[in-house]
């Protein structure tokens, strides 16, 4: 009894396994014919012939030169400055600025100097006599050389500088500074007393009398070395030497 259920029930899985396959397979076959019948379509054309030297054909492009282009050919484009080159353009027109501005002061030095010349009486060293006035008239050949502080030649020179030059071409030597200059010789009781040749110094400035209230003396850098009245010592104090 036994043996008949086995076999019952080994001939019913082998019945339902055999159902199983017989549904699958429609499927699969419906998924095969499903997948057949895609087809795809070119959506470009079919090259007829292989570009042999793509190189070649790519740098032989030629334009008629009668093509118009929008007018784009005749644009003109503004040329674009690099950082140096704005820089160098600043700094040429800074210069320019710069060397115009001096010879404007230059300029107006000059015609200071002119002025205050024209303005101070002139000294008629020539009816004076003695070696003082023949100093006094030699340091007149100075007039408009430069000043430069610690100077003492022609080429510049600062007050103290320009008397002790002058002084040395007559043979007569001084200290280099104007306080130890404010010391040398005579003193000289006024300026009324005063004559051509004597030295007026003080601890800040030296010149030489010309006569007439006025001295020659190395001014300072814009006015060099000129002809000015006493006022030039501003008010301060200052002695009067007699050397020769």
């Amino acid at each position: 009894m036994t043996n008949v259920k086995n076999i019952i029930s080994t001939s019913v899985a082998v019945i339902a396994t055999g159902a199983m396959f017989a549904c699958v397979a429609p499927f699969a076959s419906a998924d095969s014919a499903q997948t057949s019948a895609v087809v795809s379509s070119r959506s470009f054309p079919k090259a007829s012939s292989v570009k042999k030297n793509l190189f070649a054909e790519s740098t032989s492009t030629s334009v008629d030169e009668n093509s118009k282009w929008g007018g784009i050919e005749t644009l003109d484009v503004p040329q674009t400055e690099s950082q140096a080159e704005k820089e160098a353009v600043a700094a040429a027109a800074a210069q320019k600025a710069a060397d115009e501005a001096a010879a404007a002061q230059s300029a107006a030095a000059a015609a200071s100097r002119s002025e205050q010349r024209a303005s101070i009486p002139q000294v008629d060293l020539g009816k004076m006599t003695g070696t003082g006035a023949e100093l006094a008239s030699f340091s007149l050949k100075f007039q408009g050389h430069p000043y430069v502080a610690g100077g003492n030649t022609p080429a510049g020179w600062d007050c103290s500088g320009f008397v002790q030059y002058v002084f040395s071409q007559f043979g007569i030597s001084l200290p280099r500074t104007s306080g130890a200059q404010a010391t040398v010789g005579t003193p000289v009781a006024s300026l009324a007393d005063a004559k051509p040749g004597d030295i007026l110094a003080n601890g800040t400035h030296a010149a030489i009398y010309i006569g007439n209230g006025q001295v020659m003396n190395a001014m300072n850098p814009v006015q060099g070395t000129a002809i000015s009245d006493v006022s030039v010592f501003d008010g301060a104090g200052y002695s009067i030497r007699r050397v020769m």
